[in-house]
């Protein structure tokens, strides 16, 4: 059998057909908090909370407050403009903030006390090694891992939040932002301690010039290979493989990385090697984005045939110069009902992808959730309209 896309999959859960839309909408319903983002993720963030103070404490003590928050503040500078990148890609479908929010603090707080847990113990256990030993072995696998162990708490906690490949990028390149702002802390901090204004200079240039993305681009790849799993719907056996598949790749490319500086010349291997894989991966982000829309406008068009959608319409909500136009437009109506207008987009965005869970089988709430999309995104609509 063949599908649209190298991303489309089967839809073993066919559906429930989609009611014809009545004359007047119901009763609007407030809607309901998405089930298994509370108690878990509530658990991990106390933990993490105390993590934090551990890492503060590890922080001032060895480096010293000043540098330390130095180090801060440099390491605010590429984490701000990865961040809004992020923000670009996870525009189509914006993912919920709380978990934007873990998503970052898992790569800041407990990413970074598993990697010096591990490395305190192997330190214990055997000595000081091989430098290149623990920059192109042990960093790679144990960050990695660390890293990609969030996304899986994302991916098992919040499977509603967890649609396909993207959200699968967006929650990797988060988790690896926050990895890389708090290892930027540590290494400024002590360049400025060890050579002064001169060293942390070229840290920086190294760092958030030359590398910003670096651990967004590795645990991406952790992401991007469960969000794959999500789209088809696997079972927990065949994640397990995905989610393997995506960390190798993930520690390939870490490893990768750190070699150049390591075994090569690092600026003529960031020139041949580097700079082509991260257009590679800008490329495939692009692509990723238009698969999106492509499911958008397929399940919008179902809609549509039930009368809940006009084709206009459709061609509004699936594309992004429709989206940007009715944004406009919206902006010359009474009141500027641009808010409105976000909150049509977003309801019929995750109503679309409410009914790719169901159609993969995956969600069995889906067509509760259907129920409401339907009633909000009509009143929206309605409020839109009125004189």
């Amino acid at each position: 059998m063949s599908y649209p896309s190298p991303l489309s999959q089967p839809h073993p859960g066919a559906g429930a057909a989609i009611r014809p839309a009545p004359a007047a909408p119901a009763p609007a319903t407030a809607p309901r908090r998405p089930r298994g983002t509370g108690a878990a993720l509530i658990w991990v963030g106390g933990v993490l909370v105390l993590l934090l103070l551990g890492l503060v404490a590890y922080f001032v003590r060895f480096l010293g407050p000043g540098a330390s928050v130095v180090g801060m503040v440099l390491a605010a500078v590429p984490f701000v403009g990865v961040w809004l990148a992020v923000r670009i890609v996870d525009r189509w479908e914006p993912e919920p903030r709380g978990l934007v929010v873990f998503a970052i603090a898992w790569g800041a707080i407990a990413s970074v006390a598993i990697a010096l847990g591990v490395d305190l113990v192997l330190v214990l256990l055997f000595g000081v090694g091989d430098s290149w030993v623990g920059s192109v072995v042990q960093a790679p696998v144990v960050e990695e891992i660390a890293k990609g162990l969030g996304v899986v708490l994302i991916y098992a906690t919040a499977r509603r939040a967890f649609n396909g490949p993207v959200d699968g990028v967006v929650y990797g390149a988060l988790v690896g932002a926050g990895f890389a702002f708090t290892e930027n802390i540590q290494y400024f901090a002590v360049s400025l301690l060890e050579g002064g204004v001169a060293e942390v200079t070229l840290t920086f240039f190294l760092r958030a010039v030359l590398s910003p993305f670096a651990h967004v681009m590795f645990t991406a790849m952790t992401g991007f290979a469960l969000g794959l799993a999500a789209r088809r719907a696997a079972g927990a056996g065949t994640t397990l493989g995905y989610f393997l598949a995506g960390l190798v790749v993930a520690i390939a490319l870490h490893a990768l990385w750190n070699g150049s500086a390591v075994f090569a010349d690092f600026f003529g291997m960031y020139i041949t090697l580097q700079v082509p894989l991260f257009v590679v991966f800008i490329l495939g982000i692009v692509l990723l984005r238009r698969e999106e829309a492509r499911l958008t406008r397929a399940r919008l068009g179902e809609y549509a045939a039930a009368g809940w959608f006009t084709p206009q319409e459709v061609d509004m909500l699936a594309t992004g110069p429709g989206r940007r136009a009715a944004l406009a437009w919206a902006r010359t109506l009474r009141g500027d009902r641009r808010p409105l207008m976000r909150s049509f987009i977003a309801d019929a965005t995750a109503l679309a992808a409410a009914r790719e869970r169901a159609l993969t089988g995956r969600d069995p709430h889906a067509a509760a959730v259907e129920r409401e999309l339907l009633t909000r995104a009509s009143h929206t609509r309605m409020a839109l309209f009125a004189p």
